[in-house]
């Protein structure tokens, strides 16, 4: 195998060795194997939400970091679900590697067939940035993560969430990095999770303070963090379907509630209310059909206690993870009535293309990310992701390769990229960056539960922007394009897409780096500006991107 294996482990590559015939294909399987590293269960090639892979399996691994070993500059390697199932001759502008997972056709986007096929070892679930490489651990999301709960205090706390209490759930891959966003927006979290080994892992990664398994000692903790006006991240180990109801018997009312527990798929990573994570990976191999029966239950009394606290005048809003659609099928009729929040908090940023932008500094050396926190710093002074540059050096630890995310909108990106492609080139910066982003990003994902709800011209569900995303992306030769689909439980109810791109310090990566983020940002802001938002419609006008003008007048 080629890559550093500890145990059943993978650690990335760091330092100056090449193994593969060009540093942006030596990027890539820095990439696979950073994600692995940064993964829930790396010996099962998951990444996050219990069942997002990396890979199909074993073989499948092993043939596509033999594949990316041997790759010229002008071939490109085609990824089907997790799979590699080709190379094909190109040229040198071309992607290396192009995928896509997930996709089913309409028709048959459901559990059963998506089932059926993953069963025979036809079809993986790739996630957003499982399957494509993109995964930095569970700082990937914590500025958005951040950024929502700093959008909650600006709309309803006056700015400022000091003495507030956020409760949540759920402390995985992608909900751990709850805890450490509310306390840097200076709150205090109570955050339910059931299973010990996810919170004790938050704890060592410095997500979160402090832990117990007895909720009168953690509401104890929360009084005086209150009354002090401090910060501080509390886990709860237990079930919120228990947990949330518990609260409400005892009169407590938090700030904020919401929750981001595995429920997007209850036959997978969801653990219903009266099971231990043992117990219910026993039923998931015994009786499945039960699990999911007890998890509809578990959801049902869930999401009731969350409609409770928003009657009782808390803030409660969906974080992204399904759980108002499995609440709404388990016979919670006011289920829809629950905000989703990238409508009630996010969308103006999507609409100037400002989301979740990251980079990876393949050469292991923190002072890389050094020198683009600096870059970030002075060149975009005023902007969201200066200010957020500070707290995320206070505050995040690295995970696997050195990494940073930040919500740059368009024209940032393209700006900070070409700026880092000549730190590259003249050694201020010791080796190649990749530039990606998540696929919660403005035209990089179509999704009516989440990304997309409530479009003003209830244009939703409509998946060709992703779609045309991966396709300008490809022509403008980005390193790695993929096209997800949303497979599993989220049969039918997403189509995104994936894109990186590798500042490598050449002239040829300048033109990549341009062209691809340019046009990655572009089209999300066109996409909204379709839709009639003014705050789009502006930045359309402002970039010379409206042909023909999506306004009429003036």
């Amino acid at each position: 195998m080629p890559t550093n294996r500890v145990g059943t482990s993978v650690r990335a590559l760091r330092g100056s060795e090449l193994r593969c015939r060009g540093w942006r294909q030596e990027t890539l399987l820095r990439l696979l194997e950073n994600t692995l590293e940064n993964g829930e269960d790396p010996a099962n090639l998951v990444i996050y939400g219990g069942f997002a892979k990396a890979a199909r399996d074993d073989q499948s691994l092993r043939r596509t970091m033999e594949a990316l070993l041997n790759l010229e500059a002008n071939e490109t390697l085609v990824i089907q679900s997790g799979k590699p199932v080709g190379v094909f001759p190109g040229h040198s502008g071309a992607p290396l590697v192009l995928m896509a997972t997930s996709n089913l056709v309409g028709r048959w986007a459901n559990e059963a067939e998506f089932d059926r096929l993953e069963q025979r070892g036809l079809i993986m679930w790739g996630g957003y940035t499982a399957g494509d490489w993109q995964y930095i651990g569970s700082q990937g999301i914590v500025q958005g993560t951040y950024q929502t709960f700093a959008e909650v205090a600006g709309l309803h706390f006056g700015g400022s969430l000091v003495g507030e209490l956020v409760l949540t759930a759920g402390l995985g891959g992608m909900g751990g990095a709850q805890p450490l966003a509310v306390l840097m927006a200076g709150g205090v979290s109570l955050c339910v999770e059931v299973d010990p080994a996810k919170i004790e892992r938050r704890v060592q990664t410095g997500y979160l303070q402090d832990w117990t398994d007895s909720l009168s000692e953690a509401l104890e903790w929360v009084d005086q963090a209150r009354a002090a006006g401090d910060p501080r991240s509390i886990g709860l180990l237990g079930n919120a379907s228990t947990v949330f109801p518990e609260l409400l018997e005892r009169g407590v009312v938090p700030s904020i509630v919401t929750d981001q527990t595995s429920t997007h798929d209850l036959r997978r990573g969801y653990i219903p209310g009266g099971l231990t994570p043992g117990e219910a990976e026993v039923l998931r191999q015994t009786d499945p059909e039960r699990l999911v029966s007890l998890g509809k239950m578990s959801v049902r009394d869930h999401l009731s206690a969350m409609i409770e606290f928003m009657d009782r005048g808390a803030v409660v809003f969906e974080y992204g993870n399904n759980i108002r659609a499995q609440g709404r099928d388990a016979g919670v009729e006011r289920a829809m009535e629950i905000p989703g929040f990238v409508h009630a908090y996010i969308r103006p940023l999507f609409c100037r293309g400002i989301g979740p932008f990251r980079w990876i500094a393949v050469s292991g050396d923190e002072r890389d990310i050094d020198v683009i926190d600096a870059m970030v710093v002075g060149r975009f002074e005023g902007s969201i992701a200066a200010a957020w540059i500070p707290l995320a050096r206070a505050h995040v630890r690295s995970q696997g390769l050195p990494s940073r995310i930040a919500w740059l909108g368009h024209g940032e990106r393209t700006d900070l990229a070409l700026m880092v492609n000549e730190a590259v080139a003249s050694g201020a910066v010791r080796g190649p960056v990749a530039f990606t982003r998540d696929h919660l990003d403005a035209g990089g994902v179509a999704q009516p539960l989440r990304e997309t709800e409530g479009m003003l011209d209830g244009s939703d569900a409509v998946s060709d922007w992703p779609l045309l995303d991966a396709l300008l992306n490809a022509g403008n030769g980005a390193d790695l394009v993929a096209i997800h689909g949303g497979g599993g439980g989220y049969s039918g109810y997403f189509q995104s897409a994936g894109v990186t791109v590798i500042a490598d310090g050449t002239p040829e990566a300048a033109t990549r780096l341009h062209s691809v983020l340019t046009g990655d940002t572009g089209i999300g802001v066109l996409r909204y500006a379709d839709a009639g938002y003014d705050e789009a419609l502006d930045a359309a006008t402002a970039s010379g991107l409206c042909v023909p003008p999506l306004r009429d007048g003036p």
